[in-house]
């Protein structure tokens, strides 16, 4: 309807959601779709977002798909309640095939056709269509071992063969022009000759139906028509097509049409077909952009130009979801003679289709290769290269094949130098070459004029998204808080107001990862569920880590599971780094439980490969590990390592960690001094999870200098703080250690308890919302939900908070 970027397509799913869901205030919808599996993926993906966000509408969504095609429907449909029809029982099944067999039906004949058939009422009508009266009397026909679909085509195929010439033409016409308009085939008709006997014979065999619009009998009868037509007869049909569809309005179809029916190269044609696909392109159709490009590139004569067309089909193809697809293309672009420029970029795509298909090191030599070729002729795109494969490096980690990422970086440094003003992907490729070549002291300036750039970046800019996998750790190998609250902040924001629920997920889960880090353990579970609930959507694998790492701090009996099965999958997908997030987490947790000889057992693995925005984080776990179990040696080394990360940091929350760790290993005043020191620090932090860690350990030091009144000072602060994020494996170290000084701990209130349980992950992030003012509306273009939707789920909150208004939300929600 009008010109622009490209919409996301989850955004077009959010109004389609709308569209239904304001039709359905009128009166309740009812939205069928037949034959499923025959939706583009684009489509079948939007009305499973719609389907799954449905919720207090009157809108039922019924979507019918073929069980033989089920598995593959079901990656889009899969959860859904489902309803399978089954055949007709062979009774049904035998008098339906009576009723509509004229004479004599042989019983044995009868009952091969009821159980070949399984009861499909579709094959119990259309096979027996194309069997002789011998054939159903005494059943001496030829038996058919194929499927049920094929033969059932099979039996279309007889019947449109039995057609006169120009009948089969019609019908051909009808099937090339995929939309139904009767008018353009009524012209269609007029320029091949078919008179109106035609559209008679094609009704009256019963294949298709001519109204106001064109409907065939079955799917299979449009399909079967234009496969089973000579090619010589199908080009004259398209051309027909081409000449009759109207060049102004529908000029992307004629094009269309015109490619089909072409035989030999024709530039002025793939030149259309190239316009056309960036029509597609500009109103979010990237597959059927996909499909003009790759038709562009069978139609262009110069190798050259054909190569180019090729790789640009294959990145169109692989944005849509098409990843054979797109390395299909790419082969038949390297048929063709390339350029430098052109060879490097398709590396590099191949490349990028290579590490989203399995992270780590498989990438990194195809990267590397893209990297030096394009250093040659594009020194932007060349740098960028290069910041994939620091990144490829990062990923793989401590696996066996793996590329030491600190020689990728020394590669990475011949990369030609950046733009001037520099953008913030160039300061970040200098600062993880540095970082890593040279080494934190010298790399940490570079890395934080990086993230202040990225930071600083207009917000929504592409840049942002496509990096925020890899500024997100850098700025926690940084201890850079405010770095990973901004960029979160801004990159959910962004990815909301854009529709971009590709990208949200990966938003929404570093977002929910600092809400952990800052205390706030309910809101960082409903984001989680958040994500989760839209990859089961866009199809994507879950993200694991912020969910793990929520119940490494809650103490969840179930992490430790979950987090061994996870180090225990991570190989396979090429993530070395995991490995050692994995090992990081389990010391979290079993620091918690007091079980210090296990988190010092699993902090040492994890600091054993230094993965990015992990080692940091397990020296500190670390000393505290190995002070608790008796390996003061141990611990004075993970010290060390750490004040050469920490230390050059910078940030209160760096200097605070480091402080307490510190104290850990020291005595007297110097210790209570450095414990004060971490308090300050880490409170002016957003990091409260450490603030309250702090507060325990200075009461359990406290505790052992026999300072009680102060140790239940700081144990009772340890303790409400802990118990309040839900943090309960700390949270109770710090009871045992008030009952030890003689204090009484209150239980929690179990009326609070119930209330905390009782609101679902959606009605809590609802009432958040609702309680800081937002409209209906507004919370339902947040969170993706219609406005009815949004009004349900605060009725269940208003009644189990016991609440009447809005008004009376925060605090209801406070006490919980």
């Amino acid at each position: 309807m009008s010109a622009g970027s490209a919409p996301d397509r989850f955004l077009v799913g959010l109004a389609v959601l709308s569209l239904l869901a304001e039709a359905a205030e009128e009166q309740p919808l009812v939205c069928v779709v037949d034959d499923a599996q025959w939706l583009d993926q684009v489509s079948a993906q939007t009305l499973a977002f719609v389907a799954r966000r449905l919720l207090a509408e009157r809108v039922a969504l019924v979507f019918a798909v073929r069980t033989s095609t089920a598995a593959a429907a079901g990656d889009h449909f899969g959860g859904l309640r489902e309803i399978v029809i089954r055949g007709l029982h062979d009774d049904d099944a035998r008098a339906l095939l009576e009723s509509v067999v004229p004479g004599r039906l042989d019983e044995s004949v009868r009952d091969r056709i009821v159980h070949e058939t399984r009861g499909n009422p579709l094959a119990l009508l259309e096979l027996t269509r194309g069997l002789s009266a011998a054939e159903l009397a005494g059943g001496f026909g030829r038996p058919d071992a194929r499927p049920l679909a094929s033969q059932i085509e099979e039996s279309y195929l007889r019947r449109i063969g039995s057609l006169p010439a120009a009948a089969q033409r019609l019908l051909l016409a009808a099937a090339a022009e995929p939309v139904g308009d009767m008018p353009l085939l009524r012209r269609v008709a007029e320029r091949l000759d078919i008179d109106a006997d035609a559209a008679g014979a094609v009704e009256a065999a019963g294949l298709i139906e001519f109204g106001t619009r064109v409907r065939f009998r079955h799917p299979l009868v449009r399909s079967a028509a234009y496969r089973a037509a000579d090619p010589t007869v199908r080009r004259d049909v398209h051309r027909a097509l081409a000449e009759a569809t109207d060049s102004v309005f529908d000029s992307d179809r004629q094009a269309w049409h015109r490619a089909h029916a072409a035989v030999d190269p024709d530039e002025a044609l793939a030149g259309e077909l190239e316009r056309s696909a960036g029509r597609a392109q500009a109103r979010g159709g990237i597959a059927a952009a996909a499909a003009f490009l790759r038709r562009a590139t069978e139609l262009t004569p110069d190798s050259a130009l054909r190569a180019t067309r090729a790789a640009a089909a294959a990145q169109a193809a692989f944005e849509s979801g098409s990843p054979d697809a797109a390395l299909e293309l790419l082969a038949a672009a390297q048929l063709s003679p390339l350029d430098e420029a052109q060879h490097a970029r398709q590396i590099w795509l191949r490349a990028q289709i290579v590490f989203a298909r399995r992270r780590g090191g498989e990438a990194l030599p195809l990267l590397l290769d893209a990297a030096g070729r394009l250093a040659k002729v594009e020194a932007g795109q060349a740098r960028e290269a290069y910041l994939d494969a620091i990144g490829s490096a990062i990923f793989s980690g401590r696996l066996p094949e793996h590329v030491d990422v600190r020689d990728v970086a020394r590669t990475a440094r011949t990369a030609p130098p950046g733009a001037r003003p520099p953008r913030p992907t160039d300061l970040l490729l200098d600062g993880l070459v540095t970082w890593f070549a040279d080494g934190c002291a010298q790399g940490a300036p570079l890395m934080r004029s990086a993230l202040e750039a990225f930071r600083g970046a207009a917000e929504g800019g592409d840049d942002a998204m496509r990096w925020l996998w890899l500024t997100w750790l850098a700025a926690g190998d940084m201890w850079d808080d405010e770095s990973w609250h901004e960029l979160t902040t801004r990159a959910v924001r962004s990815a909301r107001d854009t529709g971009a629920l590709n990208f949200l997920p990966l938003a929404l889960g570093y977002r929910a990862a600092m809400y952990v880090h800052a205390g706030d353990f309910g809101l960082a579970s409903t984001l989680i569920n958040e994500a989760d609930s839209i990859m089961e959507v866009t199809g994507h694998s879950p993200m694991s880590y912020p969910a793990m790492l929520l119940m490494a701090w809650s103490g969840d009996p179930r992490a430790e599971a979950v987090i061994l099965s996870g180090i225990g999958e991570v190989s396979s997908w090429g993530e070395g780094r995991a490995i050692g997030l994995g090992h990081y987490l389990l010391t979290v947790l079993y620091n918690g439980f007091g079980q210090y000889q296990d988190a010092l057992t699993h902090a040492e693995q994890a600091v054993e490969y230094e993965d990015i925005s992990v080692v940091g984080f397990a020296f500190a776990e670390l000393v505290e590990a190995g002070v608790r179990s008796g390996a003061p040696e141990t611990a004075a080394t993970a010290l060390r390592r750490l004040e050469e990360r920490a230390g050059v940091s910078g940030t209160d929350w760096a200097l605070g960690v480091l402080a307490r760790s510190r104290a850990l290993l020291s005595e007297g005043p110097a210790a209570d001094g450095l414990y004060r020191e971490a308090i300050e620090r880490l409170g002016r932090s957003r990091i409260v999870v450490q603030l309250a860690r702090t507060h325990l350990l200075y009461g359990e030091w406290l505790r052992r200098e026999n300072r009680r009144v102060d140790a239940r000072e700081h144990l009772r602060t340890a303790h409400e703080m802990l118990r309040g994020y839900g943090a309960t494996a700390y949270a109770e170290r710090a009871r045992r250690e008030l009952l030890a000084t003689g204090e009484t701990v209150r239980p929690r209130s179990a009326e609070v308890d119930a209330l905390r349980e009782a609101l679902t992950a959606q009605e809590g992030q609802v009432a958040r919302l609702a309680a800081d003012g937002m409209t209906n509306s507004e919370i339902g273009a947040e969170l993706f939900i219609s406005p009815r939707t949004v009004e349900w789920h605060l009725g269940k909150v208003f009644t189990k908070l016991d609440v009447k208004s809005r008004n009376k939300l925060r605090a209801a929600l406070a006490a919980t």
